[in-house]
C-alpha cells in the first residue's frame, strides 16, 4: 500500500473523528485496518517526531513559521487515566452532608 494513501486514511480518521472501520476504503484507497496498522508501525518506528521536526525546519526555511505569535495550551488534551494528582483534591462544597442512616 502506498504511504500517501495510508496517510490520507489516517488524516481522515483524525479530521472526521470516525472509527477505523468507518474509513471509506473506496474513497481513500485502503481500508481503515490498513491505515491503523500503518499508524502503529510508523509510531513504533518514531516517524511522527521526525516528521514534525522536518516540517518545522521546512516552514522556518520558507519563512512560513512565526513563533512570536505562537501559544501553547494543553487545556484541550485529555489526561490519560486522570493524570497525576499531587494530593487530595479540596472539596468545593460548604460542608459534609447529613447522614441518611
Amino acid at each position: 500500500m502506498d504511504d500517501r494513501v495510508a496517510l490520507a486514511g489516517i488524516v481522515y480518521v483524525l479530521r472526521k473523528g470516525v472509527s477505523w472501520r468507518d474509513v471509506p476504503a473506496e474513497r481513500i484507497g485502503c481500508s481503515g485496518v490498513t491505515c491503523w496498522r500503518r499508524l502503529r508501525d510508523w509510531t513504533e518506528a518514531g516517524v511522527w517526531p521526525r516528521l514534525h521536526q522536518t516540517l518545522l525546519v521546512e516552514l522556518r526555511r520558507s519563512g512560513l513559521l512565526e513563533m512570536d505569535d505562537a501559544a501553547v495550551d494543553g487545556s484541550h488534551v485529555r489526561a490519560l487515566k486522570g493524570g497525576l494528582t499531587p494530593g487530595l483534591r479540596q472539596s468545593t462544597g460548604a460542608g459534609r452532608a447529613a447522614s441518611t442512616t
